[in-house]
Order: C-alpha cells, then sequence, then structure tokens
C-alpha cells in the first residue's frame, strides 16, 4: 500500500474561530483527513509576532482553536492535532533556515507586509517591527519543512506563502548538495468565502465575524444586521439579489437550489421582505450549526479530554520532527 502523502496547515490562536473560517478552512480540513496524513497546527509562537504584550489570553485562545476543530469535524483518530510551542524542533529548523535565506526573501513575503501594515495604522509612527515579525515567513516555513510536508492547503491569496517555503526548501538543498527536504505544493481549497456582516472581509477586529460558537440569539442578532439590497426601501419594492451585498451571498451557502430559486423570485417581485429573508436565513444558519455547537459545548466542559488529543498529537508530530532535525544537523555537519 503506497505510503499517503503528508499535509501541513495551521492557525494562530486569535480567539475563537468564526464561519468564513469553518467555510474557508475548516471544512476543507475535514475532507482531507480522509485521504491524507494531515498534522494541524495551533500556531502560538506565531500569535507572539504580534501580540507578545497581550499573552493574557494566549491559553485560552489555543483551547479555543483546537475545542472548535474538533466540533467541527477533525478527527484525532485520522488527523494529527498539535500546539506548536510544543515542539522545539521546529525552532530549531527555524534557525538552519533562517541561516540560508536571503533578507530580500523575507521582506518581499505579503503577510509581512500586510502585518507590518497593521502595526503602523494600529501604533503610528512610534511602531516597531519586532525580530520575531520579520522572521515570521522563515518560521512559517520551518512549520512546514519540520513534518516535511507534500502539500500545504490554502487559499489563492495565500500560495506566495508556500512558495517562499518551496524556494527554502531548494536552496537549502543546494546549498548542502542533497534532495532532503520536498518542495511543498499549494493546494488551493477552492472554498467559498464568506464575508462579514457588513459586506467586508470577515474578521474578529472587523467586529462583523459571526463565531462558530455563537448561541442562537447572537447569531440571528447579527444576521439581522446583513447588508442587503441598499437600492430597496420598502418592503414590497422590486429587490435585486444580485445587488443584495450579503444575506443573499450567504443563502447560496446555507440554502437548497429550490429555496434559491424561490428567494429570488419572491425578492424580484417584491414578495420577500429583507427583515423575514434574514429571520428565515438566521434560522437556517442556526440549524446548520446545532450539532457543531453541541459538540463544542461537550469539549469545553472536558478540557482533560483535549488535553489528551494534544499529547497524542504532539508525540506522534515530533517523533517526526526529531527524526527530521537529526538528519538535518548531520547535512549541515553541527557537532
Amino acid at each position: 500500500m503506497e505510503e499517503q502523502k503528508r499535509i501541513m496547515s495551521g492557525m494562530r490562536p486569535t480567539g475563537k474561530l468564526h464561519l468564513g473560517h469553518y467555510f474557508g478552512v475548516i471544512s476543507n480540513w475535514v475532507n482531507l483527513q480522509n485521504d491524507y496524513d494531515c498534522y494541524f497546527s495551533v500556531a502560538d509562537w506565531h500569535a507572539l509576532t504580534t501580540n507578545y504584550d497581550k499573552t493574557e489570553q494566549l491559553k485560552n485562545n489555543v483551547y479555543n482553536v483546537i475545542i472548535d476543530w474538533l466540533a467541527c469535524g477533525i478527527n484525532p483518530e485520522k488527523a494529527t492535532i498539535f500546539v506548536q510551542s510544543k515542539i522545539p524542533e521546529i525552532a530549531e529548523l527555524n534557525i538552519y533556515l533562517g541561516m540560508v535565506t536571503p533578507q530580500n526573501w523575507v521582506e518581499r513575503d505579503p503577510t509581512l507586509k500586510d502585518m507590518a501594515k497593521i502595526l503602523r495604522n494600529k501604533d503610528g509612527q512610534n511602531s516597531q517591527i519586532g525580530f520575531g515579525l520579520m522572521g515570521y515567513p522563515v518560521l512559517m516555513s520551518a512549520d512546514i519543512l519540520a513534518v516535511n510536508a507534500h502539500y500545504v492547503p490554502v487559499g489563492i491569496d495565500q500560495v506566495a506563502h508556500v512558495e517562499l517555503t518551496r524556494d527554502m526548501a531548494r536552496r537549502f538543498n543546494n546549498v548542502y548538495k542533497t534532495d532532503y527536504f520536498n518542495e511543498p505544493t499549494p493546494k488551493l481549497n477552492n472554498c467559498p468565502l464568506l464575508c462579514g456582516v457588513d459586506g467586508s472581509k470577515m474578521g474578529k477586529s472587523f467586529n462583523n465575524d459571526i463565531k462558530i460558537s455563537d448561541d442562537e440569539e447572537t447569531t440571528q442578532k447579527k444576521i439581522m444586521q446583513c447588508i442587503t439590497d441598499r437600492s430597496r426601501a420598502r418592503k414590497d419594492d422590486l429587490g435585486h439579489p444580485d445587488k443584495c451585498e450579503v444575506a443573499f451571498k450567504y443563502w447560496q451557502i446555507f440554502g437548497s437550489q429550490e429555496e434559491l430559486q424561490n428567494i429570488e423570485n419572491e425578492c424580484k417581485a417584491g414578495q420577500r421582505g429583507c427583515a423575514d429573508c434574514k429571520r428565515q436565513l438566521a434560522k437556517k444558519v442556526n440549524e446548520y450549526f446545532k450539532d457543531i455547537r453541541e459538540r463544542r459545548k461537550y469539549y469545553e466542559n472536558h478540557l482533560e479530554e483535549v488535553d489528551e488529543i494534544v499529547q497524542k498529537g504532539v508525540e506522534k508530530s515530533r517523533k517526526i520532527s526529531k527524526k527530521i532535525l537529526e538528519d538535518v544537523r548531520n547535512i549541515v555537519g553541527m557537532y
């Protein structure tokens, strides 16, 4: 039997996950775990690159991410869940990769540019980019190469990250005249992009997100804030589903083809008010996440099970990373 190809991906623990995470990342991981040897990391070192001075909730946020993953269907019997900082080999590999990585490669990383821009906007002229943030792209590559992954599932906007890791793997191999590291391939997820209730990118910092863990009342309240067709003033005005900025886009994800057709016809005929439409949508969303939210409550009340899952994941992942580091030290020629 052919050995399964290895996949690696991760998330920074910045708080409870939202519906954008679910449709953009987690639902894809749930499918991939059936066909690949998957390693999913809670990247807590990466969280320190921008929030090194705000760590009060860091441990709590790690739990929240893992609980959301488990509730959404990441199966620890199929996929390996671990916490980045529990694998010290990643940090050592980060050193070796950093030694062979040209500075201009790091500086052109799009995520680094975005993070630097956010910091400048937040702190103004007094903003300082830390050494850790500058090294973020190398650490990200160390995450991937610490399990020598074959594929990295990403959206189209993150392909550049994987390309940088491919460059680093190739450069390491060239410098030390080896073919040890795989050049990981981006695996596009082709998942639907769910915008926030205000029509822009969904995000906790934008205060426009619906969380996986939100209760039914909170979910309905947030969906009632969704922007619809701005040209429509009254309930019986003729509507334009193609101009509905948020609500109809949600229906395209949560509704059946029959429901979509009915909504479109009623909206265009002025027979469907936006408020009623959003109330029905909230019911649909709550129905979709009912079982996930129940599973989440279970894990919230059984943190010892979460700890056990993480411990097993760390042991499995670290076994691989230890072997890779042993090989890397020999290839580099360390004492």
